[in-house]
């Protein structure tokens, strides 16, 4: 098939989403990009700080989950600044719980969780697979977490007819508990008998998940793995859309895509280090340490050893400046741009935008702002992006919540708490939380210029800001 017409950067992107249809799935597609662009990992709980060279390229990982990636520049000292883009890159699903085996009139069913806020009514009627991460045994017995992918449609969370339910068109309301338990196939000859487990079986070991989960899931997932169903011992699995990402629209201005909260801003913020890593500016720069972060479960509150709330930047600032006095030179000379996707204004719903703050898919890059601080711009942070951004020739965005709503918050003011200076930005995208969003094909590139010029010219401006 010949690729479709679209800014290159877009389709990148759309690479980067199709394969990686869970937070472990991108971390592994992220070290790929990074080991192309001559990154070298490192282990926490390895003494790498005696290895770390000027003019060094380094990233680590954590628990599978979320990913640092910094390049260290020639003259670079203890107590230099940091200047991190950081991401999130987790987003809302549904999650096969722990004991999943679920059946009623003659289908297999497979108990799920929600994740996050999601807009669970766009995922009835979709064509579901699984896809996470399984622990395994070898045959010596030792064990390791294997990825897996399942690329077939698997699932559905049907829909009842309308029928049935003659106001459903109107108000589709439903149970997320009772109403909304994906369907995995039939029961065959089970159909009329529920079946009787055998007396005289073997007590299962507390390691055995074996009775927790239809058994024709697990030989499914060995079949994947080419292991045997008593080699899985845990897994933890999340459902996708197997649609794949797509450009759209009369002229591909659109990115038709599960996962672009915040997966879009992930893989910007992943190639504009991986591009200046290997670039001239790179060999001859000085000044700051530059930074990628890519966290996980922001969706639901950053809480966890691998979200914005845990020790990684704390730990790589400390790792990077040991001692209380170059740390606090270190944090007071760093820079943090948070980014996470943004509101673009609706056609159809208008007035939930206030009137000079409705920013457009497309239009450039969105500072957001909120005084109550869900977001950690201030007018500092918003003259750096704005500088920053002008130097690649782009435009800029304003995006304030009207003061009749909610405002949402981002991984921007946990970090800030580090003492960090802070802004929040992103790009303009509709139908946030839903099964299928919808963000810019040119704003891909309008966000890896940003992310660009910050790695670029970040410290030379800086020099120039007297704000004490």
């Amino acid at each position: 098939m010949m690729q479709q017409p679209g800014p290159e950067a877009a389709h990148r992107l759309l690479d980067f989403v199709n394969a990686s249809p869970t937070p472990f799935h991108a971390v592994a597609a992220a070290a790929a990009r990074l080991e192309k662009a001559g990154f070298q990992k490192v282990k926490e709980q390895d003494d790498w700080e005696k290895d770390l060279k000027p003019g060094g390229k380094y990233y680590f990982t954590r628990n599978q989950s979320a990913i640092l990636a910094f390049t260290i520049p020639q003259g670079w000292t203890p107590g230099a600044g940091v200047s991190v883009v950081a991401t999130h890159i987790d987003s809302p699903n549904l999650r096969v719980r722990p004991v999943s085996k679920r059946s009623k009139t003659g289908y297999l069913q497979v108990g799920v969780e929600t994740y996050g806020g999601g807009l669970w009514h766009t995922w009835f009627d979709r064509d579901l697979s699984l896809a996470g991460r399984v622990v395994i045994a070898d045959k010596s017995g030792n064990f390791q977490a294997k990825l897996v992918k399942i690329d077939k449609p698997l699932l559905r969370v049907p829909s009842l007819a309308i029928h049935l339910d003659r106001t459903a068109g109107n108000d589709f309301k439903f149970n997320l508990e009772t109403e909304f338990v994906p369907i995995l196939g039939l029961i065959e000859e089970q159909l009329n008998s529920k079946g009787e487990e055998s007396k005289d079986k073997e007590p299962r070991k507390a390691t055995s998940i074996q009775d927790n989960h239809h058994p024709a899931l697990l030989s499914l997932l060995a079949s994947e793995l080419s292991v045997s169903p008593e080699y899985i011992h845990d897994f933890e699995l999340h459902l996708y859309d197997v649609q794949p990402a797509t450009l759209g629209g009369l002229n591909s201005e659109f990115i038709f895509s599960p996962r672009m909260d915040n997966q879009f801003s992930s893989f910007c913020a992943l190639e504009a280090i991986a591009t200046f890593a290997s670039s001239s500016s790179f060999n001859v720069l000085e000044g700051n340490v530059n930074c990628i972060a890519l966290f996980n479960h922001e969706e639901i509150g950053s809480v966890s050893t691998s979200g914005a709330e845990s020790s990684l930047i704390p730990f790589l600032l400390q790792r990077l400046s040991p001692g209380p006095a170059a740390y606090a030179q270190s944090v007071a000379r760093s820079f943090l741009i948070s980014s996470d996707m943004g509101h673009a204004i609706h056609p159809n719903y208008t007035n939930r935008h206030e009137d000079n703050h409705a920013p457009l898919v497309n239009g450039g890059v969105v500072i957001k702002t909120n005084a109550k601080q869900r977001y950690a711009s201030d007018a500092i942070g918003s003259f750096v992006v704005k500088k920053l951004i002008e130097k690649k020739g782009g435009k800029v965005q304003e995006y304030e919540v009207r003061n009749d709503m909610a405002c949402g918050s981002t991984v921007g003011p946990f970090l800030s708490k580090i003492g960090v200076r802070t802004v929040d930005v992103g790009c303009a995208m509709l139908s946030m939380h839903s099964i299928r969003e919808t963000a810019g094909s040119h704003d891909v590139q309008n966000a890896i210029d940003l992310f660009s010029a910050f790695f670029e010219g970040f410290s030379e401006l800086d020099k120039s800001l007297n704000v004490e």
